[in-house]
């Protein structure tokens, strides 16, 4: 039996959740080595990690040590889904796969991060950086909305790594747009229907419900911050006051 992978995260971005899902969807075991955001770039998990972003991984199974979420949802395919759960054998899809995932990481990821970053977190309110952003994700939106014209899943017949990939950002437009919308994708309804299948699935509320809790352990609010914290300079600021104590 394969030993546990130990996963390096801080728990408040979506980025790491989308390891722990594959890792659901392909019953591979793990545990969780929780890093406050504070101490993101601090040793231990600059040791692991020297860019200081989660999530990272160490395979005791292999020896490997890697990060950058979407190198980490390819070696986890590669290495663990022999049964082809989430990937296929032919030339065409597992590009078309990989595609996706390329779309997901250098597209939405990026956007909808710097979407959130200038409506939520950044304590001066930019316009015009509000604007650009808020029009980039409903671009990538758009993509995915006529890709997913007639089909339920981006590629093949099944929920695949190139889907999943997706979910964790998605699940936060609400966040990401600051519109407190119980429905903030309702003008993508492909995307809305493709987002709940996703949702739906049991390595989605599994991963959510460790969320929450490793956030509640941490007095972290939804949006990240620390409860009673309302933006990024109000972070930074208890961030100093703590190292100073």
């Amino acid at each position: 039996m394969a030993r546990p992978i130990e996963v390096w995260m801080s728990p408040p971005g979506p980025n790491p959740w989308k390891v722990i899902i594959v890792l659901e969807e392909l019953g591979v075991p793990y545990e969780i080595k929780s890093i406050r955001f504070e101490d993101i770039k601090k040793s231990p998990f600059i040791d692991v990690n020297p860019n200081g972003r989660a999530p990272a991984i160490i395979d005791p199974n292999t020896n490997l040590t890697l990060w950058e979420s979407g190198a980490i949802i390819l070696y986890l395919v590669e290495q663990y889904d022999s049964q082809k759960k989430l990937t296929f054998e032919s030339l065409r899809e597992k590009n078309l796969l990989n595609q996706w995932l390329m779309f997901q990481m250098s597209g939405q990821g990026p956007y909808f991060g710097q979407c959130g970053w200038f409506n939520v977190l950044h304590p001066e309110k930019l316009p015009s950086a509000i604007e650009r952003y808020s029009n980039e994700v409903k671009r990538v939106l758009g993509v995915l909305e006529q890709s997913l014209r007639g089909k339920q899943w981006l590629v093949g017949d099944k929920s695949t790594y190139a889907d999943l990939a997706f979910v964790t950002w998605n699940d936060r437009m609400d966040m990401v747009l600051g519109v407190p919308d119980s429905k903030p994708l309702k003008e993508f309804p492909n995307v809305e229907a493709w987002h709940n299948r996703m949702v739906g699935r049991e390595s989605f509320r599994k991963a959510m419900e460790v969320r929450e809790k490793m956030m509640d352990e941490q007095g972290l609010m939804p949006n990240g911050m620390p409860k009673g914290v309302n933006n990024m300079a109000e972070y930074e600021d208890k961030m100093k006051r703590e190292e100073g104590k």
